[in-house]
C-alpha cells in the first residue's frame, strides 16, 4: 500500500512539521510494517522548472526523429534567454508548457544533467518524461502540462507535478483490509498521535429507490450479500483524468487509464471500496450475479481467455459472462474511449471465495487483494455517491435518479468480553474504563454489564462467586477481523502500546537434550551427507495425478491423501503420502536447468489420512483445551511418521584425467539404506536386503530393507513408466525408508580389540544367479563360527565358464581370536566349515575346485 502524506492530510490532521521518522514510528507501533518513506523533493535535485516550448526544428538525417526545441525557461538559467534542447519525443508542440531540467540537476538513479553536443547541436538540459522524473512508468513522451496550469517559465515544477510530496509504503498484514486505504490509514494514524480524523465515507448518500438503476438479479447472496450499482449517461468521452488525480495514482503506483476507471481506482484507494465502470451501452439486457457454470470462459481485461470454475462469481448480461467478479472485468464491457453512459457498480462480495479465485486464475488485482482481507459492507452507497459526483464535475453528463442496492448484509456479531480480560492476558494493568475507550476509538459499540464469575475464582480482583464486569462489543462494520476476545484484547493491547508490554522470557525447563527420535535423524542427515547426499526441503503438497504417475496400485494405502482445505495451489490441493513425488519433482527441476549428476536427499513427513475419524472438536481460545478434547482431536489429525528418501542419477563418481567416472546405479540406492541402518543403530545382523516388488520401482532391479524381519524401506532404480511419466533421465534411482518404523537402537559394547594377527582368507563360491549374496553371506557367518571376525563381498562374476544360470560371489574373510596368534589350520577349519554350510543351503561349490 502507497500513499502520499498529502492525501492523508485531507482527512487526519498530521502536525505540519511531523518529521518522517516519527511517522514511521507511529506505523510501527500501531503493527504497521514501514516498508519506505520516500520524500519527492529529494530525488530530483537541482533546477527542476516550468519551461515554455517556442520553436521546434524538426531534425533529418537520423534514424529517429529529433527535435531541436528552443523553451522559455524564464530567469531560470541565469541569462532569461531561451533554453536550446535536443529532444526525441514528439507529444508536445510550440506553446506547451513541459517540465525542464537544467544543467547541474540530477534526476532519480544519480542521473547528472549537463550540457553538451548532441546530434550536430548544443542541448542544454534536458525536457523530462514521467518515468525520468520518477513519477511513473510512461516513457512514450514528456510530460505536457494541461493548459490549466498557473505556473510561469522558470518557476519550481516540483509542486506542479507532484514531486512536492512525501509517499509511504507500507506492508499490510492478512487481517487488516480496513488499512488498504487512505481512509483506514488516516484513523489508525488518529488513535496513534491523538489528532482529529474525518471520515471520507461519513457523507451523505442516496439511498437504493423502487426502480433500480439497472436491472440486476444476485442468485447467490452468499457469494454476494450486496450489490449497488448507478448509472450516469451523456459523460464526454475526451474529457482527460485530472492532473491532481492522476498524480496521487501514480504516487500509489496505479497507471492511468480514463477518467471513469482512474475514478474507481481513487475511490478504491481512498475508501477502501474495490468498484467497477462499465460501458452501459455494451451491456446487452439484465445482469445476472450468479455462480460460473461449467465450461464458462472469460476474456478479462488483461487479454487472456480464462476457463472459469464453479466457485468462481461472475456477472452475466444475455451473452454470458462479462465480469469475473471482484477480481477482474470483462473485455466485451469495458470502458472504451467512445463510452458516454457509464453504470458504476459497487458490490460486497464474500473473502473467501474472491481469494480462492485470484489464486485459480492467478489474477491478484488490487481489488481482490482487499476483497480477501475484507471490505466495510457499508460502503457501495458512498462510493457510488462519489464516483457520479467526480464523474459529472469533471465530464459533465447526467446522474440517474435511480439507485440500486440489493443489501443482505448482516449485522456484525456482538462479542461478549470481560474487562479484566486484557489485563490477564497480558499482564498489563487495563482499567474498564481504559478498555471502554481503546474499543470505542477503534469504532466499536460497547455496552458494560456484570456477570457472575463463580466459575472462575482467578478473575484478578474478583472473590469467587463475586460479580465482575462484562463488556458487550459490536464490531464495526470496517472490522471484520474482530470476532474474538482475543481479538479485542490484542486491539487493546496495540492502541494503548506494545510498548508497554514487558518482554519476559519463558523459563528454560532442565535440559534433557535431543530426543531419541531427534538424534536419530540428526544422526542419519549427518551420515548422508558425509557420503556426498546434499539435503533438499521440498513442499508437502502435490497434485492428485502424481499416484498415477508413481504407478501406484488401486489398493495402494499410499494412494488416499489428505486434501487440503485452503491449498496454496489448487494444482497441488493434497499432502504427501510419500517423498518421493516431491523428491523426484527436484531431480526433474535440476536435470532441467543442466544439473545432470543429482543425489539429494529429505527427511520430512508424510500424510496418511484416518478414513471415518469425523471433525475435530471445536476448542476456543479462553481455556486450555481439556485432555479429552486434546485426545478427540489427535484422533482426527492424520498419522504422520518421518520418512528418509534418496534420489539420484547421472555419475555418482564423476570422470576426469584420473580415469572414467562411475555411474549411479541401484546399488546405490541400496548402498544408501544400509547408511540410514547404520546411523540409526540398527546392529548388521538385524538388517536383511532381498529382493522384492513396490511401486515405482522396477520389479527386478528393487529391494526390500528389512529389520528383524519387518520390511522398513525400498531402494532400486524406477519403473522405467515412472521415468517416463516424470520426465526423469534413464536409470534414475531412489530409496525411501520409514525411520518411525525402526525399533529403538540397541545398547552396544565397545568393541574388543585384539592385539594378535588376523589371517585374511578369500572365497568364491559359484551358486545359481537367484540366490541372494546377503543369505550366502549370512550362511558364512554361521558356519565359520566365533573366528570368523568380519566378511566383505568383494566381486560377483558371471561367464559361460560357470554355466548358464550360474554367478560366482567372492567374500574377504578375516579370521582373529582375541586370546592368541591363530595357527593356519584353525583357519582353514573355519573357513571349510563355513563353505560347507554354504554348500549344504544353497549348493555352492567353491570356484576352481
Amino acid at each position: 500500500m502507497r500513499v502520499s502524506v498529502s492525501w492523508l492530510r485531507e482527512y487526519v490532521d498530521l502536525p505540519a512539521d511531523l518529521p518522517a521518522g516519527d511517522l514511521e514510528q507511529a506505523l510501527v507501533d500501531l503493527g504497521i510494517e514501514v516498508e519506505s518513506i520516500v520524500d519527492l523533493r529529494e530525488t530530483v535535485t537541482g533546477p527542476l522548472v516550468v519551461g515554455e516550448v517556442l520553436q521546434i526544428e524538426e531534425l533529418t538525417g537520423f534514424k529517429k526523429p529529433i527535435r531541436f526545441c528552443r523553451v522559455d525557461v524564464g530567469a531560470a538559467n541565469g541569462t532569461g534567454e531561451p533554453q536550446e534542447i535536443v529532444c526525441g519525443a514528439r507529444n508536445f508542440a510550440p506553446g506547451d508548457k513541459v517540465v525542464v531540467i537544467l544543467p547541474g540537476g540530477v534526476l532519480p538513479g544519480n542521473f547528472a544533467i549537463g550540457a553538451r553536443k548532441t546530434y550536430g547541436r548544443n542541448s542544454h538540459g534536458m525536457i523530462c518524461s514521467a518515468q525520468e522524473l520518477g513519477l511513473g512508468d510512461d516513457h512514450s513522451g514528456i510530460v505536457v502540462l494541461p493548459a490549466d496550469v498557473k505556473a510561469q517559465p522558470g518557476d519550481d515544477a516540483r509542486p506542479v507535478v507532484g514531486l512536492d510530496d512525501v509517499v509511504v509504503e507500507m506492508e499490510i498484514t492478512p487481517d487488516r483490509g480496513y488499512a488498504l486505504s487512505v481512509r483506514g490509514i488516516a484513523r489508525e494514524l488518529s488513535h496513534a498521535l491523538g489528532v482529529p480524523f474525518r471520515d471520507p465515507a461519513d457523507a451523505p448518500a442516496t439511498g437504493g429507490t423502487a426502480e433500480p438503476a439497472y436491472p440486476v438479479e444476485v442468485r447467490d447472496p452468499v457469494g454476494c450479500d450486496r450489490f449497488a450499482a448507478r448509472m450516469v449517461r451523456g459523460v464526454d468521452p475526451t474529457v482527460e483524468t485530472p492532473g491532481w488525480m492522476r498524480q496521487r495514482l501514480t504516487a500509489a503506483g496505479v497507471r492511468s487509464i480514463s477518467l471513469p476507471v482512474d475514478i474507481t481506482n481513487y475511490l478504491m484507494l481512498e475508501l477502501g471500496q474495490p468498484m467497477h465502470a462499465f460501458d452501459a451501452d455494451r451491456i446487452a439486457g439484465p445482469l445476472v450475479v450468479r455462480r460460473a457454470e461449467p465450461g464458462e470462459k472469460l476474456t478479462t481485461l488483461d487479454g487472456v481467455s480464462r476457463a472459469l470454475a464453479p466457485e468462481d462469481m461472475v456477472i452475466c448480461d444475455e451473452t454470458g459472462p462479462i465480469s469475473l467478479a471482484a477480481v477482474m472485468g470483462g473485455e466485451t464491457s469495458e470502458v472504451l474511449a467512445s463510452t458516454t453512459n457509464v453504470l458504476f457498480e459497487a458490490a460486497h462480495w464474500d473473502p473467501a471465495m474472491v481469494g480462492r479465485t485470484a489464486r485459480r486464475h492467478k489474477l491478484f488485482s488490487e481489488a481482490a487483494k482487499r476483497w480477501e482481507r475484507g471490505v466495510d459492507p457499508a460502503l457501495p452507497l458512498v462510493a457510488l455517491e462519489k464516483a457520479v459526483r467526480l464523474l459529472t464535475d469533471l465530464a459533465g453528463g447526467t446522474p440517474g435518479a435511480e439507485v440500486l442496492d440489493l443489501d443482505h448484509v448482516r449485522p456484525s456479531s456482538p462479542v461478549t468480553l470481560p474487562a479484566d480480560l486484557p489485563s490477564r492476558r497480558v499482564g498489563v494493568t487495563y482499567p474498564a474504563d481504559r478498555v471502554v475507550e481503546l474499543l470505542e476509538q477503534v469504532g466499536c459499540a460497547v455496552t458494560r454489564g456484570t456477570d457472575r464469575l463463580g466459575e472462575d475464582p482467578g478473575a484478578a480482583g474478583v472473590a469467587a462467586g463475586g460479580a465482575a464486569e462484562v463488556l458487550t462489543v459490536t464490531p464495526p462494520s470496517w472490522r471484520p477481523d474482530l470476532t474474538d476476545p482475543a481479538d479485542l484484547v490484542e486491539e487493546v493491547v496495540r492502541l494503548d502500546g506494545y510498548d508497554r508490554v514487558p518482554s519476559v522470557l519463558p523459563t528454560a525447563r532442565p535440559g534433557r537434550g535431543l530426543t531419541a527420535a531427534q538424534q536419530r535423524r540428526r544422526a542419519v542427515a549427518r551420515s548422508l551427507a558425509e557420503r556426498g547426499w546434499v539435503e533438499v526441503l521440498a513442499q508437502p503438497f502435490v497434485a492428485p495425478e502424481l499416484a498415477d504417475q508413481l504407478g501406484l496400485p488401486a489398493d495402494d494405502p499410499r494412494r488416499p491423501a489428505v486434501r487440503v482445505a485452503n491449498p496454496l495451489s489448487e494444482e497441488e490441493p493434497l499432502l504427501r503420502t510419500t517423498l518421493l513425488g516431491p523428491l523426484l519433482g527436484i531431480v526433474r527441476r535440476n536435470v532441467g536447468r543442466g544439473q545432470r549428476d543429482v543425489a539429494i536427499y529429505e527427511i520430512g513427513a508424510v500424510f496418511h489420512p484416518r478414513p471415518g475419524a469425523g471433525a475435530p472438536p471445536a476448542m476456543g481460545v479462553d481455556r486450555r483445551p481439556t485432555d479429552a478434547e486434546f485426545a478427540a482431536a489427535d484422533a482426527v489429525v492424520p498419522a504422520q511418521p518421518r520418512h528418509v528418501a534418496v534420489a539420484l542419477c547421472g555419475e555418482i563418481e564423476p570422470a576426469g584425467w584420473w580415469g572414467a567416472g562411475r555411474a549411479a546405479s541401484w546399488a546405490d540406492a541400496v548402498e544408501a539404506g544400509r547408511a540410514v541402518l547404520d546411523a540409526a543403530g540398527i546392529p548388521t545382523v538385524r538388517v536383511t536386503v532381498r529382493a522384492g516388488e513396490r511401486a515405482p520401482w522396477h520389479p527386478g532391479r528393487c529391494a526390500e530393507l528389512l529389520v528383524d524381519d519387518t520390511v522398513v524401506g525400498h531402494a532400486g532404480e524406477l519403473h522405467p513408466a515412472v521415468v517416463a511419466a516424470l520426465e526423469l533421465p534413464r536409470r534414475t534411482s531412489a530409496m525411501e525408508l520409514d525411520l518411525d518404523a525402526l525399533p529403538a537402537a540397541p545398547l552396544v559394547a565397545g568393541p574388543a580389540i585384539s592385539t594378535f594377527p588376523p589371517a585374511l582368507i578369500d572365497v568364491a563360491l559359484v551358486v545359481d544367479e537367484a540366490v541372494p549374496a546377503a543369505d550366502v553371506q549370512r550362511a558364512l557367518v554361521e558356519g565359520a563360527g566365533a573366528l570368523l571376525e568380519d566378511v566383505r563381498l568383494f566381486d560377483v562374476y558371471a561367464s559361460e565358464q560357470l554355466g548358464a544360470g550360474r554367478k560366482s560371489l567372492a567374500y574377504k574373510l578375516t579370521f582373529r581370536a582375541p586370546d592368541r596368534t591363530l595357527a593356519g589350520e584353525e583357519a582353514v577349519a573355519a573357513r571349510d566349515a563355513a563353505v560347507a554350510l554354504a554348500a549344504q543351503r544353497f549348493g555352492a561349490t567353491l570356484r576352481g575346485a
